[in-house]
């Protein structure tokens, strides 16, 4: 006889939902997300939707109650636990519209815990849309199958986060006049730590002084070329995850 196909099977559509999962839970969906499950990936009853809200793992459930703009589905079976991701942050001055979009994706992709917009001098951009990058967030755990979303947390001017960091964390910042290698700090330095990249322009000399008086502050150098700043926060994250994070397991 033939095998009984696996279910859920590995191409079952994900989603995040604020309500709080568990056993036969029944999670109403509606809007775009309904649109997505009835009319993109034509969802019928029996089917396999993961599920995930944060903070109870993944969950798979069945479709049920399939109308044109709304649906219905029931939580059948934990597939994941909450996952616990490494205890690194990525602290990053707003930059154009596509080019922090495509940070926020990839740290998300990359594992990391919290994200923090930083205002600095020399920024073009001075606001964020947070809800536009919570949603960047969402999508990118969606594909990704993390199970917690990152903390996003208010934009927050770089003299302000200095003065309440915390000081068992290190910050890796990266100088464009140089610093220790990133093997060599990352090394040394192997508990919860954060990484603080600028602007397009750099950081000012008044602020590159502010940074190194923090004792937790440790700079580094990203190599002989000049990087955009979406392209050093995501090398940088890589190599801290590769070395220090749960790339290293």
């Amino acid at each position: 006889m033939p095998a009984t196909p696996a279910w859920p099977p590995r191409s079952a559509p994900r989603l995040y939902v604020e309500t709080a999962l568990g056993p036969d839970v029944m999670v109403g969906v509606d809007g775009n997300a309904a649109h997505y499950l009835i009319s993109v990936m034509r969802v019928k009853e029996g089917d396999a939707v993961l599920l995930f809200d944060g903070l109870n793992g993944e969950w798979a459930a069945r479709p049920e109650q399939i109308r044109k703009r709304d649906l219905v589905l029931r939580c059948v079976r934990q597939t994941k636990p909450l996952e616990t991701v490494p205890d690194f942050w990525l602290c990053a001055a707003p930059i154009k519209k596509g080019r922090i979009d495509l940070v926020v994706e990839k740290a998300c992709e990359l594992g990391v815990a919290r994200l923090v917009p930083v205002r600095t001098e020399r920024a073009i951009v001075d606001k964020v849309n947070l809800d536009r990058l919570q949603s960047h967030l969402v999508e990118a755990a969606e594909q990704c199958g993390r199970t917690a979303l990152p903390e996003l947390a208010n934009l927050i001017a770089l003299p302000k986060l200095l003065e309440d960091w915390p000081l068992d964390r290190a910050l890796f910042f990266a100088d464009e006049l140089g610093g220790s290698p990133m093997s060599d700090a990352f090394a040394a330095n192997p508990g919860p730590a954060a990484l603080l990249i600028g602007p397009e322009g750099g950081f000012t000399t008044q602020e590159r002084e502010l940074i190194r008086a923090l004792p937790a502050a440790r700079a580094i150098s990203l190599g002989p070329r000049i990087l955009r700043a979406e392209t050093a926060a995501m090398a940088a994250t890589a190599c801290w995850m590769a070395q220090n994070g749960d790339w290293s397991a």
